[in-house]
């Protein structure tokens, strides 16, 4: 590693702030480039209601912080965690999540303790990383600074980026670095002026088929949460998804996903009033935002042209730009609702350093790079996508009254709907496997390579209907069907 490496960031969302931890507090020179104003002084709240950020557009919409990401800061910056705790966030480990079959008798077993989701608002997250960040050697923050190029030049037919052209409130500054870190985010211009120096930048793009749709809500003075009773807290009724995202300082929000197709249903949910009524007919959420229990913090925010892309700055496994890096949704984005990005932000900027530590050869380094990339993240981008085509189609099929599914389609249903979640529900194993598929700790096909745990499934699988339900093996009904729904809404079918 050169001693005192000069790192310039562009970006300060929560993969360039996921660099920021990663590079600071050693040797190197860290720049992080922000082209919005800093944050509010005050506390969790004021960064909630008065933090501006042009950036970062899905900043109030639900957010899911996985065992990974909880897991590498209590791991490596524990007094973040620390301070993260201190001002309203909290932890939910995978015993808080059991149903009450599987609460009764459980047993913690080794790695249970990774999985643990970290409950608060994206602002609160991001208010408090940046902090801890800005106290750590080497780390300097510049402010309303806009990128508008690259400063590079080819050497021996490669592009080696030296640094970026910044805007700081109308003058111009050529930023000099040894490395240049692309975190600005899913609307990224970097891949433009790659392009416009005659390299590749080849996209791999697929629908997630959805827009969503969040609102906050606050816990009423001398309300609790509702109690963990098994009624799920987020469902894919086909036609809408639906989650409760818990969050710090009793705050939570509620996102709604409906699929692009629903277009009468999509513009009816923006409005206030119709999304607390969707709500209010989904047990899972009614509860959550009886008038009773809490109030409504914020208007509602819609999110659409929403894309899994996968960007490759290498071109037949060699890289074409030296010294320039991507990490987060510049490099990679998923659909939100599975709530990968900001881990997968994290880790992406931590592979980053190791890659960088592991030599100075700015070839090695990008191919090392890309090499942990794929294999971190890969596994997870693939199943995402398989996921997101699978719920276009059903979204296809709720709104053909003649679809006949067939019999493979008819085994697959089953086989999720009558075996695997009802184990999930029943039997602590299973439970355990695919929640550490859900915290990104094990590849999303892990559990079903390992026979114990299939053999498991299919044993639920195997029991008649009855002793399913007697067992409480079947979640409580989710919320009407479609045509329950569009009338609810006034819609006509």
């Amino acid at each position: 590693m050169r001693s005192n490496e000069h790192v310039l960031i562009a970006g300060s969302g929560i993969a360039g702030l996921g660099a920021a931890l990663a590079f600071g507090g050693g040797t190197r020179r860290i720049t992080i480039l922000d082209r919005d104003p800093a944050p509010p002084a005050g506390s969790a709240e004021d960064a909630f209601y008065a933090w501006e950020r042009r950036g970062a557009t899905q900043l109030r919409h639900s957010h899911a912080f996985l065992g990974r990401l909880t897991t590498l800061i209590r791991e490596r910056y524990p007094t973040l965690m620390q301070e993260l705790l201190e001002n309203g966030t909290r932890l939910f480990g995978f015993e808080d999540g059991l149903t009450p079959t599987l609460a009764h008798g459980y047993i913690p077993a080794h790695g249970d303790e990774d999985m643990k989701l970290l409950f608060s608002r994206r602002t609160t997250l991001e208010l408090i990383l940046r902090r801890y960040a800005a106290t750590l050697s080497g780390v300097t923050f510049v402010t309303d600074a806009g990128v508008r190029g690259l400063i590079s030049h080819h050497d021996k037919g490669r592009l080696v980026v030296d640094g970026l052209k910044v805007d700081r409130n109308g003058a111009m500054e050529d930023m000099l670095a040894d490395v240049v870190v692309d975190a600005s985010g899913r609307n990224t211009l970097f891949p433009e002026w790659l392009r416009a120096e005659g390299l590749t930048v080849r996209e791999e793009s697929s629908p997630c088929g959805i827009l969503y749709y969040t609102r906050h809500y606050k816990l009423r003075d001398g309300q609790e949460e509702p109690p963990r009773d098994g009624t799920p807290g987020g469902a894919d009724l086909g036609y809408i998804k639906f989650g409760v995202f818990i969050a710090d300082n009793r705050h939570f929000s509620v996102t709604l996903a409906t699929p692009e197709i629903e277009t009468e249903m999509r513009q009816a949910v923006v409005k206030p009033e119709n999304f607390d009524a969707m709500c209010m007919a989904m047990p899972g959420t009614a509860r959550w935002i009886d008038p009773e229990r809490s109030e409504p913090v914020s208007q509602v925010f819609a999110m659409g042209n929403l894309h899994n892309v996968w960007r490759h700055f290498l071109k037949d496994g060699e890289p074409q730009a030296l010294n320039f890096f991507a990490i987060g949704d510049a490099a990679i984005r998923t659909n939100p609702l599975y709530g990968r990005g900001c881990s997968s932000g994290v880790v992406e900027a931590h592979l980053l350093r190791g890659a960088l530590d592991a030599g100075d050869d700015p070839v090695e380094r990008a191919k090392t790079y890309e090499r942990e990339l794929v294999r971190a993240i890969r596994p997870y981008y693939d199943s995402m996508v398989t996921l997101d085509l699978n719920a276009i189609r059903r979204a296809e099929h709720e709104r053909n009254p003649n679809y006949q599914p067939g019999l493979r389609a008819r085994l697959a249903k089953s086989f999720t709907e009558d075996g695997l979640m009802p184990a999930q529900r029943g039997d602590v194993e299973v439970s355990r496997a695919m929640s550490r598929v859900f915290h990104m700790l094990d590849e999303p096909s892990a559990f079903l390579k390992r026979p114990a745990i299939v053999a498991r499934i299919l044993a639920v699988w195997a029991l008649p209907e009855s002793e399913k339900r007697r067992r409480g093996l079947y979640p409580p009904n989710a919320g009407p069907d479609r045509a329950g729904m569009l009338k609810l809404l006034k819609i006509a079918a």
